[in-house]
């Protein structure tokens, strides 16, 4: 038992999560436009990784859900740059530019939303560039993309079989109420910010770790899903070793979306090394699992298993390379 929820009982939770549902919908979306991990730029990343001289340039773009730009305006600004930085650094790379599409009622209704994305991006130093502007709808959107570049990419291709699966999350934030953002970066020094960030394209440069993706919408489980569908590998997590803040159940931490997270894989010989590199930021950081052949991601609290997800029996996002690529 897990204070009062049973592992089944938490698996099925997770399984029928409102994240884990959002993220099933991409594979409606690939397939519609023929999109797989079977082409030169694989599809089902977190950024397009475009080959670029001797190194890649690295292009994503996030849209917000109305509600949380309704409720929570210039968090939902802030968070257009701060999700997609956060997007560039997981595939090992640094961030150029952004650019903005903003729809609201007025002047008035766009202001936060503004207000938040300048903040952002001025505590990540990442300069707006441009974007799209409509003030005269009945309700306010969001959509943010960004341009940046990588020396030496981290993917969601490249965990394989017997790698240890680690979490790093930044747990000094709170729950941003009523949704399940951790947030962990407003207060912060845009020097730590940037510092934090600055360890994923270090960890990629020094051949540490070939894998990683931050942790989104779909919470650590769901981006675990994702991490290991694209990789063809399955999963055992051990979630008990999950780092967690105080007083916040299991149940709810698994499925939130936090300023600051991420999953690698990594050979066992170079785990101490990078939770070395985290460790020294104040980030938490913790092997968590392992990679493995059979196709099914479980978790587990070290007395029983229980699976998540089979990707021998239903994709997840659809996005994996045939055994061709892999």
């Amino acid at each position: 038992m897990l204070g009062t929820v049973a592992l089944g009982e938490l698996a099925a939770t997770l399984r029928a999560g409102r994240g884990l549902a959002a993220k099933r919908d991409i594979a409606a979306v690939a397939a519609r436009l023929a999109l797989s991990g079977d082409t030169v730029i694989p599809v089902g990343d977190d950024c397009a990784a475009i080959p670029d001289g001797d190194g890649y340039l690295l292009l994503a773009i996030e849209g917000f859900m109305n509600e949380f730009v309704a409720r929570d305006p210039w968090f939902a600004g802030w968070c257009g740059v701060m999700v997609n930085v956060s997007d560039v650094a997981a595939m090992g790379g640094r961030a150029i530019a952004v650019v903005d599409a903003v729809w609201a009622a007025g002047d008035e209704g766009a202001a936060p939303v503004l207000a938040g994305l300048r903040a952002a991006a001025d505590a990540y130093r990442v300069p707006i560039v441009g974007g799209h502007t409509n003030a005269r709808t009945d309700r306010g959107q969001l959509a943010v993309a960004i341009l940046g570049r990588a020396k030496s990419l981290l993917t969601s291709f490249d965990a394989r079989p017997t790698d240890r699966l680690i979490a790093a999350i930044d747990l000094r934030g709170r729950y941003r109420e009523p949704f399940a953002n951790w947030e962990a970066a407003t207060a912060a020094a845009p020097s730590r910010l940037i510092a934090d960030l600055e360890v994923l394209p270090s960890l990629a440069e020094s051949s540490l770790t070939a894998a990683a993706k931050d942790i989104s919408q779909g919470g650590l489980i769901g981006t675990a899903l994702m991490l290991a569908e694209c990789s063809r590998v399955g999963a055992e997590i051990d979630i008990v070793r999950v780092p967690r803040p105080q007083g916040v159940s299991l149940e709810r931490w698994l499925q939130t979306f936090p300023s600051y997270g991420f999953l690698l894989a990594a050979r066992q010989a170079n785990v101490p090394a990078i939770l070395d590199r985290f460790g020294s930021r104040g980030v938490a950081a913790a092997d968590i699992g392992e990679f493995t052949a059979d196709r099914r991601v479980a978790i587990t609290d070290g007395r029983a298993t229980e699976t998540i997800w089979d990707f021998a029996r239903e994709p997840l996002i659809g996005c994996a390379q045939s055994e061709a690529f892999a």
